[in-house]
């Protein structure tokens, strides 16, 4: 057995030069030492040699999509995926007894890394109102406490369901199939804080929400842009696709704040080249953009093509594609010609001729993809970004064809896959019609609170249930202390989970923690040993089999956790088959292929190798937009500015990290070793601001209405960020982003662009 540490390890900051390239062999000894620091040679064996295999279990980490079967790699994972499936592999243990040892207080105070590393969680539990303990509580008792809460409400909108995209497909639909069922569309989830301005751009330009490219596309542009992302650590296999691209002859341009190890070398583990050679270089093109500058960025390069095209009339745009299957380009051509150089140049910090080679990159391809990522989507002005790009994708009609599209590269394993299900507070009318033919219900047809208000609606006293599957909300969430404070404003807290984290120590007045079985282990029901399905980036679903016996006897899974709470919560299920889903979860997804479209005979051909690549209307020439066809748009903005003084702050994971969980307080890439309470500043700011290297500051953001809040007790690196930007580790400065701070049309929360200033403090400290 495994032991937790029973210590908080100290902040012990070391600092060495930022990486030039990514994994290689160091990633293979990282992954093997973290997995074998979890559990044993042999369970490391079984995930690994399981993972993203035709039949085995799906990474439970990143959506990135899967090579065809047959073309897949004998250890197809990265450092990443392989610490996240290991990590929830572990052999460390939560008992009762932990519970008894430590009350909610103290966990509170605990570090969001000590939290994980205490293991998984084994039984159910409960915190009782004016206890500081948890104690256990059996699954008939919890989930009679949880119903009947629910069954108390005046309102069904008095509670909210939220999920994150660790779940699967099925659980998923069974979770919105409750919630309307019992009367509400309150369903936030976590793509209301990393994805959303894709979806409400995209919905609003091409009629879907979803990325338009394969992995095969991306094999085969002749030019790749990666717009505010960093693949090496957030989505490294990723890597290998653009390894391959490079190998075809495509050229990559890398467009972001910091210098990434992902966006610069790859050394592919896998092959020669990778462990013995230089790898391969991946940005053939650094664009060292300035924090929000990416709208200005694709502005300034559309109206290039425009005078481009007038140069040489009929050779530039493609005339035909705009004319059959655009609306909009007259005026979105008014408007491109209209924005001032000097606009561009100062909110993307970089220099014409840097974006006229751009232009000359755009000329010489036939097929060009845009990919991007929460560096786009996390700023108040995300969806016109989006919106741009689009733009700049119809120009020259790269949509729709192969080698070609708008890609969207989505963080959580199946956060595509919970929106198709229906994991969404606004679905459409044909979505909730298709739900009353199935099951004989009417389900509600007002939209529901999304993540934000969701906070807001629980600080106000108009939330009293608030149930999480999976995930990390309170940290996840912006604005931390008043986040906390309405969760602890709740009736009853109740969170399904596979591990401890920070949201189990912010409780309502009752709270209970619901342990579930992981992606990685057998699922036995009563008909039989089961496999859920998940969506990856790409609008590809298949199969996912655990292969290692659960962490404890007493964990459910999160369909059977539902059923159960829906039969006990609405009077033996309101006519829908709860126990039999429980029993069989091909009964649910037999319900699915008659509710969602694309998922016909979801069964038989779910299983087949490689699964289900689900119809993208783009690539049909289908536009399900006011038009009918794609839409040029128009697009405002007002460029985040710092006063003197002050600096542009951007939100980001380290390479340790796993969403809102660190797993050691290293940073590899980017040479941050043993504490995350750092701040990332170029150098010539902090001359000219007086700060040293190692020096303590406190992170103070200032807001147009005059408030601020305070992140303590950080130290300043020196980075090379762009000039007037820097950049510090979420979840640690989720506190200064206020609840009111969202991007425009889409309500996500904002992280990036953050005006702050540096105050003299001390090094090191709590939160």
């Amino acid at each position: 057995m495994h032991r937790p540490p029973s210590e908080e390890p100290p902040d012990e900051l070391a600092v060495t030069p930022p990486k030039r390239w990514a994994a290689g062999v160091p990633a293979v000894t990282h992954a093997l030492g973290y997995s074998l620091e979890e559990t044993s040679v042999r369970r490391t064996g079984v995930t690994l040699l399981n993972m993203n295999q035709v039949g085995g279990i799906d990474c439970p980490g990143c959506a990135w999509a899967d090579p065809s079967p047959g073309h897949r790699h004998l250890n197809e994972y990265c450092e990443n995926g392989a610490k996240h499936i290991n990590d929830e592999a572990t052999s460390r243990r939560i008992t009762a007894d932990f519970f008894r040892r430590h009350s909610v207080s103290e966990l509170a105070g605990r570090s969001d890394l000590w939290l994980n590393q205490q293991g998984r969680l084994t039984e159910p539990m409960v915190k009782r109102p004016g206890s500081d303990h948890y104690e256990p509580i059996n699954w008939h008792d919890a989930l009679g406490l949880l119903s009947d809460e629910l069954r108390s409400l005046d309102s069904p909108d008095e509670a909210v369901f939220y999920t994150s995209g660790r779940v699967s497909n099925e659980a998923a639909f069974v979770l919105q199939l409750f919630a309307r069922a019992y009367g509400t569309n309150n369903l936030p989830d976590c793509s209301n804080m990393c994805h959303e301005s894709s979806g409400f751009a995209l919905h609003e330009t091409l009629g879907t929400g979803k990325g338009t490219v394969s992995l095969d596309d991306l094999h085969h542009a002749d030019l790749i842009f990666l717009v505010g992302q960093n693949p090496g650590t957030n989505h490294p296999r990723q890597l290998s696709a653009l390894e391959q691209a490079k190998l075809n002859g495509a050229r990559v341009i890398a467009v972001n704040t910091l210098p990434e190890a992902g966006l610069l070398r790859f050394k592919n583990p896998q092959k020669a080249r990778g462990v013995i050679g230089g790898g391969v270089r991946i940005a053939d093109r650094f664009l060292h953009i300035r924090s929000g500058g990416d709208l200005a960025l694709f502005q300034g390069l559309n109206r290039l093509l425009l005078e481009s095209e007038d140069a040489r009339p009929g050779a530039v745009l493609d005339h035909d594609f705009i004319g059959s299957h655009t609306s909009g380009f007259e005026e979105f051509a008014r408007h491109a010609r209209s924005i001032a150089w000097e606009d561009v140049l100062r909110a993307t910090g970089l220099a014409r001729a840097d974006i006229e080679r751009v232009r000359d990159d755009v000329l010489r391809s036939e097929r060009v993809v845009v990919c991007w990522a929460m560096g786009v989507t996390q700023h108040k002005h995300g969806v016109p970004t989006i919106r741009e790009i689009v733009n700049f994708l119809l120009l020259r009609g790269n949509l729709g064809r192969a080698g070609a599209g708008a890609c969207p590269v989505r963080g959580h394993s199946n956060v595509q896959g919970d929106r198709t299900m229906g994991i969404w507070e606004q679905m459409p009318d044909s979505f909730l019609d298709a739900l009353r033919d199935e099951f004989g219900f009417d389900p509600p047809r007002r939209h529901g609170l999304d993540s934000v208000n969701a906070i807001r609606a629980m600080h106000e006293g108009r939330i009293k249930v608030f149930l999480g599957v999976a995930g990390n909300f309170v940290r996840a969430a912006p604005d931390t202390a008043f986040t906390e404070e309405a969760m602890r404003r709740c009736r009853l807290t109740a969170h399904i989970s596979t591990k401890l984290n920070r949201s189990h120590t912010v409780c309502g007045e009752t709270a209970l923690i619901l342990p579930t079985l992981g992606r990685t282990e057998v699922d036995v029901q009563s008909g039989g040993e089961q496999f859920v399905t998940v969506e990856n980036s790409m609008s590809e679903v298949h199969t996912s089999r655990g292969r290692l016996q659960p962490a404890s006897r007493l964990l459910l899974s999160e369909v059977a956790i539902l059923c159960r709470l829906a039969r006990r919560t609405l009077d033996g299920g309101a006519g829908i088959p709860w126990a039999r889903f429980e029993a069989d979860y091909g009964a649910v997804r037999d319900r699915i292929a008659n509710v969602v479209p694309g998922f016909h005979d979801f069964n038989r051909r779910v299983t087949r190798p490689g699964g289900i690549s689900l119809p993208n209307p783009v690539n049909e020439g289908v536009f399900g937009t006011s038009t009918g066809r794609a839409l040029f748009t128009c697009n405002d903005w007002e460029m985040p500015q710092a006063p003197e003084g002050h600096l542009l702050l951007q939100t980001l994971r380290s390479h340790d990290q796993w969403n809102t969980i660190p797993y050691t307080n290293n940073d590899r890439y980017r040479g941050i070793h043993g504490s995350r309470r750092v701040v990332l500043v170029n150098p010539e700011d902090l001359t000219e601001l007086g700060l040293s290297e190692g020096q303590g500051v406190d992170v103070v953001s200032v807001w147009t209405d005059g408030t601020e809040r305070r992140a303590e007790g950080f130290q300043v690196v020196p980075y090379p960020t762009s000039r007037g930007c820097a950049a510090a580790y979420y979840p640690e400065t989720q506190v200064l982003v206020p609840l009111d701070s969202v991007a425009d049309i889409s309500n996500q929360p904002t992280s990036k662009g953050l005006v702050v200033r540096l105050e003299p403090g001390n090094s090191g400290g709590s939160e």
